[in-house]
Order: C-alpha cells, then structure tokens, then sequence
C-alpha cells in the first residue's frame, strides 16, 4: 500500500492513516548530505521499508508509546531522546514513571504496547538538551524545549527551511493533552503561548493536522488548541457549581474523554487532567477543597 507524502526540499513527510491520526501518527525524515535524520517512528514506519533502512539516527520530540512504534526494527541506529524524558525511552520503569498510571493499569498498558505499537524500551537511547543541534549536512535540526504534555516535549526545527515538527502539540480538535504523570497545565500553557514565535514557515504535527503551510492557518488552529485550557476549566466550575463533588466524582463525570470512551489509561489520565485544572483553580482562589469535596467561591 503507498503512503501518502508531503516534500519541501530536504524534508518529507509520511502520512499514517487519517493524516496520523491516534493510534497512527506521521512520519517526517530529513535528508541532508551526511545523513539522514527520522522524527519519531510512528506505526506508519513499519510500512516505509526502505526508506527507514536508510535512516541514519532517530530523534524523538518527545516519548510516548506511539512514537516508538518503528523502534523495533531498527535496533543498530542510534536513538536520541530529550533529557527529560530520556529514561522513558531506555526502560520500561522509566515509561512507568512517565506514565504515572496506578500499577493494575501499567501492567495492562505495557501488553497493550508491547502488542498494538511493537514497543522495545531503547537503553542505549542518548539525551539532548535544549537548543541541540545536529547537522545532516547542508542541512541542520535544532531542538526547542517545548513542555506540557511530557517534561521533556521538543519541536525539531529544520533550518535553513523553517519546518518546525511540532509534535503533540497536534492541534486537534481534542485538544492538548496532558494527563501523564509527566505532564503539565501550566507548562502547556506557556508552551502555546510561545510556540508562534518559532522562527517557521511550514508546521508539521504528530497526529491529524499534518502539513500547514500558511501562517494565519496556524494560528487560528493555534488559538481554538489554546481554548481548550479554558473551556475545560469552565465545565468543571460548571459541575461544581451544581454540587460539590469529589474528584472521584468529577472523574466519573469526564471531562476529557466521551462518557462512553475506554481504554486501559482513559480514567487515570481523567484523574490526571482534572486535578491539574483543580489546583490551577485553587491557587487562583476560584474552588475551596474542603472535606474531600470542591466548591466554587463565590464573590
């Protein structure tokens, strides 16, 4: 079966299924006169052949399971992974943590991956700091710390062409994610709120987006992401404002995923997110925790 593809001089980018859409993801593999770099290795990597056997290194933005998923069959190329979430990368312990799931789920997580993605941790996985750069020849990627949805999450910024992988900051109509233990709100936040500064022409996303080309389409697209902060600061103080609730409760209420929605980590990442937003909205002095429950203020 071919696969889609989108190039711009040293860069093309592979489409998975439905632009890369979760579980799939895209592609992206930069060419220069030395070497030949791969972002990520979504699914999609296991139907490109060739064109992974010519890779010379593999640079993750960030770790999670989906973007290990080629991995597998590329065992002798050398693996660089952000500091932050380098130890996610080199052992399963390290993706445990990451995840920061509740142990019956991380042993149902680990079948799942090791079944559905091909994962094989990458201990022989090197670090990089922001600002690194690696140059192909004639062509060079430079790191830009990116954080929120994990610690260590970095665009890949291909210069002198000004492709920026921007990674899971996907710009997906669900919105960012950030329901890991390695995740932050406010990190994401300001990670939006900078990420239109970057020094690009063309933006490349993991997941569904794809390829955008236009600068006013980025940021509109940027701007309803952004939203997504607020709209679900606003249901939960809306749950709340109709009765005081647990966080049991508001996780059983959802927030973040359709009611009907399941999957092995789906209320861990619940629990995740919306204590995120809880104490964002207790520290602005906007919810009161008081004997297990959480109350708006009013005034």
């Amino acid at each position: 079966m071919s696969v889609p593809t989108f190039t711009l001089g040293p860069v093309t980018v592979y489409f998975g299924e439905k632009s890369g859409k979760y579980p799939d993801g895209n592609q992206v593999v930069v060419r220069g006169r030395d070497a030949t770099a791969a972002f990520d290795t979504p699914l999609v990597a296991n139907r490109l052949g060739p064109v992974l056997d010519a890779v010379d290194l593999v640079i993750l933005g960030h770790v999670h399971e989906d973007h290990m998923a080629g991995l597998h069959r590329m065992p002798a190329v050398r693996v660089f992974a952000p500091k932050l979430d380098l130890a996610a990368a080199q052992s399963w312990d390290g993706l445990a943590r990451h995840y920061g799931y509740r142990r019956q789920v991380l042993a149902e997580m680990r079948a799942k991956i090791e079944r559905d993605f091909h994962y094989v941790p990458r201990p022989d996985a090197i670090g990089y700091p922001d600002g690194h750069v690696w140059n192909l020849g004639g062509v060079q990627v430079r790191a830009v710390h990116m954080p929120g949805h994990t610690a260590g999450h970095c665009v890949l910024l291909v210069e002198p062409e000004g492709v920026a992988f921007i990674g899971d900051i996907d710009l997906t109509g669900f919105g960012p994610y950030y329901g890991d233990g390695c995740s932050s709100l406010a990190a994401f936040r300001q990670t939006v709120d900078r990420i239109a500064d970057l020094p690009a022409r063309t933006w490349v996303t993991s997941h569904h987006k794809g390829v955008i080309t236009e600068r006013a389409r980025f940021l509109e697209l940027l701007n309803a992401f952004r939203e997504k902060f607020d709209l679900r600061a606003q249901s939960i103080l809306g749950a709340l404002a109709a009765q005081p609730r647990s966080l049991d409760a508001l996780v059983s209420h959802r927030f973040l995923y359709p009611p009907g929605y399941q999957d092995v980590y789906i209320e861990d990442a619940e629990r995740k997110t919306i204590l995120e937003h809880l104490d964002e909205l207790v520290a602005a002095g906007r919810v009161a925790l008081s004997e297990g429950f959480y109350r708006p203020v009013s005034g």
